[in-house]
């Protein structure tokens, strides 16, 4: 039996005492918030989006960073088993569009509790309003910590302090201090899964949401990105799933580097596209092209196309050159966008960034460097896209790291 101090009560953590403790080691929890899982709460808009129920090698082309270092973890505890160790403690899941698995209850509260329960079963003591504040080490191994309160000796320290996303959950980087005083690499730290700021008339059409656009990044004429999906104009540039998904790929690229574009009508092609805006002229020539523009796009945004076309709204159908026309045509399948910057970590979903994965053991979680000392979630350099795959790493690295002592 090893004493074993889990350092941060997120899902990582949590799933980390557990398994722990179900080797029959004494396991200690400390969370500086006053209650377990605050980042779990806000998770799923309030719904928690567990996981995603997928097959490992699905899962893993879903990692943006880290899927090597990840496959083995990923493999050994993937989504299925997650779902049937959650269900077995009686939280119950369903799962939604996308493979999203959610609570059935539409609660992440009940997941929080339900790890906690199961920690509490398997003699994890918790230990709520109390903040590590040192490692301590003798000779490369863990020896013990020291909290706010008091000292603790330990065989193992588990680091699950998550990463800077969302600070206000307590998400303030203390995992990456711990790491850089026991002599680790941590690769430079970025927003991920966040929107962007943008620049020129993008604010004119704040509030629209569009189903199913096109949005292509390019870095000196490369293209590095290309997906259709959902977006959203916001009053400070462009969110939405699309957004969220390309903010993972350009973190650790200047954003100003950048030329993004929308194609708006991804269906058609220019050629059949032309045909499209050849009918609606003829068939609406003596209304004006703002009043024809409806069908295409919503109102504020269709004017902004028009504008970016340099054509007057207020022209007629039937007035309208094949220059103009086919200037219309470039503005719907290559609109441009001018990012800024990406939103701050208070608003991205995680922190892309870590430790440096080529020190730490990826079948266990334990650092190469300090005996006794383990990461796991979003301390490490890995990430993700949207769906459930950034906290089934934060699950699946929790319980590499929590199993393999004993």
């Amino acid at each position: 039996m090893k004493r074993v101090a889990v350092v941060g009560g997120g899902a990582s953590g949590l799933m980390a005492a557990y398994a722990a403790a179900k080797n029959g080691n004494e396991v200690i929890l400390f969370e500086k918030n006053e209650k377990l899982g605050k980042k779990i709460y806000i998770t799923g808009k309030g719904r928690c989006n567990v996981t995603n129920d997928c097959l490992p090698d699905e899962f893993l082309r879903n990692v943006v960073r880290g899927a090597k270092f990840l496959t083995g973890a990923i493999y050994s505890f993937p989504p299925q088993k997650l779902a049937e160790l959650l269900e077995s403690f009686g939280l119950s899941l369903k799962t939604e569009r996308g493979n999203r698995v959610f609570p059935v209850s539409d609660h992440a509260s009940d997941v929080t509790k339900t790890l906690e329960s199961a920690c509490v079963g398997v003699g994890v003591s918790v230990h709520c309003n109390e903040y590590v504040t040192k490692i301590e080490t003798i000779n490369s191994n863990v020896c013990g910590i020291r909290t706010n309160l008091g000292h603790y000796p330990c065989d193992c320290a588990i680091i699950a302090t998550g990463g800077l996303s969302y600070p206000a959950t307590g998400s303030t980087g203390d995992g990456y201090r711990f790491a850089q005083e026991a002599g680790h690499t941590v690769t430079e730290l970025k927003p991920s899964l966040v929107g962007l700021n943008c620049g020129g008339d993008i604010s004119a059409v704040q509030g629209i949401s569009l189903k199913n656009a096109v949005l292509t990044a390019q870095r000196n004429g490369k293209v590095i990105f290309s997906r259709m999906g959902e977006l959203l104009f916001t009053h400070y540039g462009i969110s939405g799933p699309l957004v969220l998904s390309l903010s993972a790929e350009i973190n650790r690229i200047p954003v100003r580097e950048l030329s993004l574009y929308l194609d708006f009508k991804p269906a058609l092609d220019e050629k059949k596209l032309d045909a499209r805006l050849l009918r609606d002229f003829s068939e609406r020539k003596n209304e004006q092209l703002k009043n024809v523009a409806r069908g295409l796009l919503p109102v504020s945004l269709a004017l902004l196309v028009l504008k970016r076309a340099q054509i007057s709204p207020t022209k007629q159908a039937n007035a309208v050159t094949k220059e103009e026309r086919c200037n219309l045509v470039r503005a719907l399948k290559e609109f441009p966008i001018y990012p800024s910057s990406l939103r701050g970590f208070e608003e991205a979903v995680v922190t892309s960034g870590g430790v440096d994965l080529k020190e730490i053991n990826p079948k266990t979680m334990e650092s190469k460097k300090i005996k006794g000392l383990y990461f796991c979630g979003e301390t490490l350099d890995a990430d993700a896209y949207t769906g459930g795959f950034n906290l089934q790493i934060a699950f699946s690295t929790g319980f590499a790291a929590g199993n393999s002592i004993k």
